[in-house]
């Protein structure tokens, strides 16, 4: 009943930018957070960085003053630009929704990853 589309990865040369998108859609009651993690090869998934229905921010130090996270709510959309891209950005990059269902029970959905490649 709820999906998340994700969207904006692929190749860039290092410091290049991409923005990646997330849109929550179906039926919920309402969004505790959205966020961004990413998973590279041989490594455990990571958290990027995430923003509450408050507005509240929180980022990797590895990614701080380069990356920002920002959102529409009336179009239940996240957004992650990246800017200053480097080689060790490489990853899969997965879109994370925490929410409370219309029956009041929360849940955590992600979305299937899109790839981001930073190489000359």
């Amino acid at each position: 009943q709820v999906q998340l589309v994700e969207s904006g990865g692929g190749l860039v040369q290092p410091g290049g930018s991409l923005r990646l998108s997330c849109t929550a859609s179906g039926s919920f009651f309402s969004i505790k957070a959205m966020g961004w993690y990413r998973q590279a090869p041989g490594k455990q998934r990571e958290l990027v960085t995430t923003i509450t229905s408050g507005g509240s921010t929180n980022y990797a130090d590895s990614v701080k003053g380069r990356f920002a996270i920002s959102r529409d709510n009336a179009k239940n959309t996240v957004y992650l630009q990246m800017n200053s891209l480097k080689p060790e950005d490489t990853a899969v990059y997965y879109c994370y929704l925490d929410l409370v269902s219309r029956t009041y029970i929360r849940n955590d959905y992600w979305g299937q990853g899109t790839q981001v490649t930073v190489s000359s």
